[in-house]
């Protein structure tokens, strides 16, 4: 062997380990963590227990789930019922934007997502990400309408502002728009709430069954709590009691086929504790806040099923797992004063309502060696910051991710922030249309009464007397004290900040 082949093959060889020298000390990308995002359905902030110890509701999974990760104290809802929150959390967009900018779909809805929109889930999806949902989805299905009836689909609001008739549905054919076009891998889901027909599971937006049965309703004179839920369309094996029991057994199946090999989002939007309250019967009177509080202590026994089921496959230590609820509790002031028991703890109000018994909702993060245990967080935020957070979170930089109404709470969880980054105020909006924006201490309701469920609900000005209300939180955290003619200038500051929140467009 020649001198200059010898050479040859020493320079090679040299140029080979410096190769793999430096593809060693190149360091490897970590993995995104897996998102698991548990929504309550009119849970109360001071239902749970680490929220509320002097509550009569015991909540040991979802206190040990605070204990492990960081407790927000100023957390809300983008609205004080259940449609438009799940459009916010799912887009980043403030739900008046929609095509519902008031008010609730119901079961034989239209979808209210629009078709080019993106959603946390196609985001994920993109990013590679298996996404799943299981749950109460409530954000309309395009129901296939049966021949005859195609001109209906061209009515403008048709199966949003008005429901679709369900004599016209053609059931035995899968709908066309749903959670598995809005990004979602996998689906099972119900079509709104539980005391909303039709009563029917689709999974990968196809029926399990057809909703061939019929019921007469159950508790209609009871005011929309108890057992409660309305007449209408179901399928015959249908069975309320055993709603979140299959949702969660659904939900851990979804976990068992996931692995630490790719990322997954899992959303699991729970029809509980929502009416109907329908606890199981090993649940009864395990509380001391009658049906509801067992059927909230279901749902922690539910949470802790979730958590226990990450622990198990060894998928906690990469995992961020949200828990919050879509609004305020259905908690009237009698039942207060029956079982002693503040459902939206020291707020005033209750789901529906303008005030923070409306939208002040428990939130709950825990992502194992990023958020510290422990901790607990004044920071003002609303769930339409999802859509930011998992941006930042997989570092996606396109436009079309940056939404009119979305702040990354990131910098917040790691420690490197006391509020949310660049978010101006937060909106919410009651039941029947009622704004209100909170900067700082201060909040702004655009109008008189509860804007909800609360009597009275609205209240007619007075001539040269004011138009809303206006509080500061920090003095007056229950809203007795309205401030609105004694400070005109935070009155004007805040409606110009709403008006231009408002009038905001994506560049």
């Amino acid at each position: 062997m020649t001198k200059s082949v010898k050479l040859g093959i020493a320079l090679c060889s040299i140029g080979c380990l410096i190769a793999c020298v430096a593809m060693i000390n190149v360091p490897t990308k970590p993995q995104p963590p897996n998102i698991v995002y548990i929504l309550a359905d009119d849970l109360g902030y001071g239902d749970v227990s680490v929220y509320n110890p002097a509550g009569k509701i015991a909540t040991p999974n979802i206190d040990k789930l605070a204990t492990q990760g960081m407790r927000f104290t100023d957390a809300h809802s983008p609205s004080s019922v259940c449609t438009p929150t799940r459009y916010a959390l799912l887009t980043g967009r403030y739900p008046w934007r929609s095509r519902l900018p008031v008010g609730v779909l119901r079961g034989y809805s239209r979808t209210l997502i629009e078709a080019d929109r993106p959603t946390v889930a196609s985001l994920l999806q993109k990013n590679g990400y298996q996404t799943g949902v299981v749950g109460k989805w409530h954000l309309g299905l395009d129901w296939e309408v049966k021949k005859g009836n195609e001109a209906l689909l061209a009515t403008e609001g048709y199966g949003i502002k008005t429901e679709m008739n369900p004599d016209q549905i053609a059931f035995e054919q899968k709908p066309t728009q749903g959670p598995n076009t809005v990004g979602f891998d996998y689906s099972y889901i119900l079509p709104a709430s539980l005391d909303m027909p039709p009563y029917c599971y689709l999974e990968n937006q196809k029926l399990t069954e057809l909703p061939t049965g019929h019921t007469t309703g159950n508790k209609l004179e009871s005011g929309y709590t108890g057992p409660f839920w309305r007449e209408g369309k179901m399928a015959p094996s249908f069975d309320f009691y055993g709603v979140l029991p299959t949702f969660i057994n659904k939900a851990i199946g979804f976990l068992q086929k996931q692995s630490n090999a790719k990322p997954f989002f899992l959303y699991l939007p729970l029809a509980a504790p929502h009416t109907p309250w329908v606890p199981s019967p090993n649940y009864k009177g395990k509380s001391k806040a009658g049906e509801y509080g067992d059927f909230v202590q279901q749902v922690d026994v539910a949470v802790g099923q979730v958590l226990r089921t990450l622990d198990s496959l060894g998928l906690s230590s990469n995992t961020l797992v949200v828990f919050a609820s879509d609004n305020g509790p259905y908690w009237r002031p009698n039942f207060v004063k029956q079982f002693g028991h503040a459902a939206a703890g020291e707020f005033r109000g209750m789901k529906g309502d303008a005030f923070e018994g409306g939208h002040r909702i428990p939130f709950i993060v825990r992502w194992p060696g990023k958020v510290k245990a422990g901790t607990v967080s004044n920071a003002t935020t609303t769930l339409a910051n999802l859509m930011a957070t998992c941006a930042d979170i997989v570092g996606a930089k396109e436009s079309v991710y940056k939404t009119e109404d979305s702040y990354s709470i990131l910098p917040v969880l790691m420690g490197k922030a006391k509020q949310v980054p660049n978010q101006p105020a937060v909106v919410h909006s009651s039941s029947i249309g009622y704004f209100a924006i909170r900067k700082g201490d201060w909040k702004l309701i655009e109008g008189l009464g509860s804007g909800g469920f609360t009597e009275p609900r609205e209240v007619k000005p007075k001539e040269g007397g004011p138009v809303g209300q206006l509080f500061n939180l920090a003095a007056d955290i229950g809203e007795t004290n309205d401030l609105y003619q004694q400070n005109p200038a935070k009155v004007a500051e805040l409606r110009a900040l709403l008006a231009e929140i408002k009038n905001k467009k994506v560049q």
